[in-house]
């Protein structure tokens, strides 16, 4: 009885995935803790029903998803089918010919000579199986190229629904700014109009020139001019976040008031070391890591020799009612042969240089992409930190400007202060309460930002 054995032999030395990108904490980080939101659903990070409601409709129709899902699907079967590279190859063959050759032809005399006849017939059905031994790991490094890949796939799709939940809410939250803003200007138009009618009663009665009017006027048509541009606006941003949840563009429900939506800014970052199984992007070029080790190895093993044992058999005959005659029929093969490469104008030897040099790329691609990882997240915690301080100062100024323009009118209306005090008194709350709204929907944005860098948003 002979026997074979065959044990893999790993022939190329995989580079490990980097183990010192990593800084201890984000800078800005105002206290260190273990814990991230990226851990947290999105459904558990956003608070606001409407919000939720459409970030589940994108994640269902939204057309990115929809492909980044076939796009598994796809990975997925060559991963199943790489599964398989380990067993034989089967293909099965059935054929029947006749052939003539010329009367004046060696073949011709010879089969008319010997066979009686004038032309030959041949009918053959076989099995042919052939396998190949991965001694070298190659079939096993294709597995994990596929498996690599299968996963990347599936990154890919969780990179998709980050970047679409971050869209979501930053749309939402800049539309209820939109909606707050265009309150604002419809309450100072009103108190426009106030305003410039008391001075038309001044005006009539001799009490001021027509410049005072004019100066009126002017200040209510920047209040008026804000409302129809902020409506565009607004329709423009529903209009998008309609697109993004896979419908033609309509009306966005929502219920929430800017005024009525805490800004939470003691966020946990986390540390970054958790970043790494997170993000979805830093995933992938991990996973990227892995298959340039896998590429290298098969790369290395095209160079080595290559065992293939194979066998074929079935039924062959030179006449149709024979050809089924068993055993008479019955034929059979069984060959083993190794392969090695020779010459091959050096094209083994520099695809195996490319792919080393591939892998050598994707190290410093993974650096790359944990670099302006932790970049991001830290911005995102500077923006956090400063928006805070900002809003404090316009808040501030908000109550400051109120109560000028409350004692402005108040003086106005008792003949203690002109029309040019109000207008400008009017004209700097409308700016200062416009300001605070796109600070707070800044800080609101921010939120979203370190959700959206730090890897949250796909669970």
């Amino acid at each position: 009885m002979l026997m074979f054995s065959f044990t893999s032999c790993i022939i190329s030395q995989n580079l490990p995935v980097p183990n010192n990108t990593l800084p201890a904490s984000y800078r800005g980080a105002s206290f260190a803790d273990t814990g991230s939101i990226a851990t947290l659903s999105y459904a558990d990070f956003f608070q606001d029903g409407s919000m939720i409601e459409l970030i589940d409709s994108a994640v269902a129709n939204n057309y990115d998803m929809q492909i980044a899902l076939k796009n598994i699907e796809a990975a997925a079967l060559l991963f199943r089918q790489s599964k398989l590279g380990n067993l034989p190859a089967l293909s099965l063959n059935i054929s029947a010919n006749s052939s003539r050759p010329s009367d004046n032809s060696l073949n011709g005399l010879t089969i008319s000579q010997f066979a009686g006849t004038s032309h030959v017939e041949d009918y053959n059905a076989s099995a042919i199986l052939s396998w190949e031994a991965d001694i070298w790991n190659k079939i096993a490094n294709q597995k994990n190229v596929a498996g690599a890949a299968y996963l990347q796939s599936e990154e890919a799709r969780k990179a998709v629904q980050t970047r679409l939940v971050s869209a979501i809410a930053t749309g939402f939250y800049n539309l209820i700014m939109l909606d707050t803003q265009l309150a604002i200007a419809k309450k100072n138009l009103a108190l426009n109009d106030t305003t410039l009618n008391i001075i038309r009663l001044q005006f009539n009665s001799g009490q001021v020139t027509s410049l005072a009017i004019q100066q009126a006027e002017a200040q209510r048509q920047v209040a008026a001019g804000l409302v129809p541009e902020l409506e565009q606006y607004i329709a423009i941003q529903e209009n998008a976040l309609s697109i993004l949840t896979g419908v033609f563009p309509g009306t966005i429900r929502r219920q929430a008031d800017l005024n009525s939506i805490a800004v939470n800014s003691g966020l946990s970052a986390g540390i970054p070391s958790e970043m790494l199984s997170l993000r979805p992007d830093v995933r992938a070029a991990e996973l990227e890591l892995k298959k340039a080790n896998a590429q290298v190895g098969i790369s290395r093993a095209n160079m080595y020799p290559s065992l293939t044992i194979s066998a074929s058999g079935g039924l062959n005959a030179f006449k149709a009612s024979e050809w089924f005659n068993i055993p008479g029929s019955l034929f059979g093969l069984v060959a083993g042969g190794i392969t090695q490469p020779v010459f091959q104008r050096r094209q083994l030897r520099t695809q195996y240089e490319l792919a080393a040099i591939d892998r050598e790329k994707s190290v410093f691609q993974f650096r790359s992409t944990v670099l302006n990882a932790v970049g991001e997240v830290s911005d995102e915690l500077t923006k956090i930190q400063k928006l805070d301080q900002q809003y404090a100062i316009s808040n501030s100024r908000v109550k400051i400007v109120k109560e000028g323009l409350r004692n402005a009118n108040l003086l106005f209306k008792s003949g203690m202060a002109n029309y040019l005090e109000v207008v400008t008194a009017q004209a700097n709350a409308l700016q200062s309460e416009l300001d605070l709204t796109a600070i707070k929907t800044a800080q609101l944005n921010a939120n979203v930002g370190l959700y959206r860098t730090l890897g949250g948003g796909w669970r």
